[in-house]
């Protein structure tokens, strides 16, 4: 799992079947780079995102038929780290 900032939507005027009606997300992730998710839960531009890759998880959520491994799977309200001096 990576946690991310949405930089915004992304789209086209053909997509692979399976994605007809799908939200598709620009995620900014650590180190710089970009990924692109599949986006259930609403997520907008500066929102902080995790983001969680693989078959297993796509099946478990949103379904196998989907030709996507990358799924937004929590809009995060706020962290905490514990840090033991």
């Amino acid at each position: 799992m990576v946690l991310g900032v949405v930089r915004g939507a992304v789209w086209g005027a053909r997509q692979a079947s399976g994605l007809e009606g799908e939200k598709l997300i620009e995620v900014e992730v650590p180190g710089g780079g970009t990924k692109v998710a599949i986006d259930r839960l609403g997520a907008g531009p500066g929102d902080r995102v995790i983001l969680a890759h693989g078959s297993r998880v796509r099946d478990l959520t949103i379904g196998e038929s989907i030709p996507e491994k990358d799924i937004v799977i929590a809009i995060v309200d706020g962290t905490s780290l514990d840090v033991a001096q």
